[in-house]
């Protein structure tokens, strides 16, 4: 749930805290997505994005963290292929533009702010639908179906409707619905910005561990320093007006995070370094 982001694409990564040895390895893997000096004007003249060059390394937790309007979600939106710059471009490293490219031929996967779930289908057709869009047999689908609720502990819940569900449950059947298609970015648009607090530190916990166990690559779009702190290896801070990265921030933790990291040295560092960037953005310094 990836990279070596930066404002200037000569920079180095900025780090809250020495590096671990075990974590220097992350510089090493390959970029799988890149954003080049991307820029996006609207038609309505929203200046959503200036310059932004962004390097996404395979198996990497990213987090984009700013506040409203600084081009978090639209650039999110871009690496999925559902928003094209105005000026720059968007590159899967394999080479090929990703506006130019078919989405079945990406092994990418977004889940969204809203579970966006069919109220008149169980669960696990929920999870099944990218797979039938894709002309997959049934009889190779149901394997990915169990493994994917599996995943978010929802094996038992298959047959239960949306409406039985609570908002935390629904949102682990949208993960599943990403994770059925066996992608190897997943792009998460604040998917537990709605939930409650409880629901949401267990969920950012349950993820953290998914990511650690499977280890693909997330771009994770929050608001919140905390979660960002305790979910990513990496965060990029956004500023707004326009929008922009204006910090590239390694973090330091250790590779099991649990409910005593939320209260640990390293953690409350890292969340200073964060605040500290986005005061400066706020007050409209680069």
């Amino acid at each position: 749930m990836s990279a070596a982001v930066t404002a200037l694409r000569s920079a180095q990564p900025e780090t809250a805290m020495d590096m671990p040895a075990g974590r220097a390895a992350g510089a090493d893997a390959p970029v799988v997505l890149e954003a080049d000096r991307v820029e996006k004007t609207y038609p309505n003249g929203t200046h959503a994005l200036n310059d932004t060059s962004v390097q996404i390394r395979r198996g990497e937790f990213v987090s984009l963290l700013g506040p409203s309007g600084c081009g978090k979600s639209t650039l999110l939106k871009m690496f999925a292929g559902l928003e094209v710059p105005s000026s720059g471009r968007i590159v899967l490293h394999d080479g090929h533009d990703a506006a130019g490219r078919a989405s079945g031929h990406r092994s990418m996967a977004m889940v969204f702010q809203e579970a966006t779930l069919m109220p008149w289908a169980r669960v696990d057709d929920n999870v099944r639908l990218p797979l039938d869009l894709a002309g997959m047999r049934r009889s190779d689908s149901e394997p990915r179906i169990a493994d994917a609720l599996e995943m978010v502990g929802l094996s038992q819940f298959k047959q239960s409707y949306p409406r039985e569900l609570s908002g935390g449950m629904q949102m682990r059947v949208s993960i599943a619905r990403a994770l059925a298609v066996q992608p190897s970015i997943l792009l998460m648009d604040e998917p537990f910005g709605a939930l409650d607090e409880f629901t949401r530190n267990k969920l950012d916990s349950d993820l953290h561990q998914l990511w650690e166990q499977r280890g693909f690559t997330v771009v994770f779009v929050t608001h919140s320093i905390y979660e960002a702190v305790f979910l990513s290896s990496r965060v990029v801070v956004m500023a707004a007006r326009p929008g922009r990265v204006i910090a590239d921030v390694s973090i330091d933790a250790p590779p099991q995070r649990d409910e005593a990291y939320r209260v640990s040295q390293p953690f409350i560092d890292n969340c200073r370094v964060l605040s500290q960037h986005l005061t400066r953005a706020n007050r409209g310094e680069r």
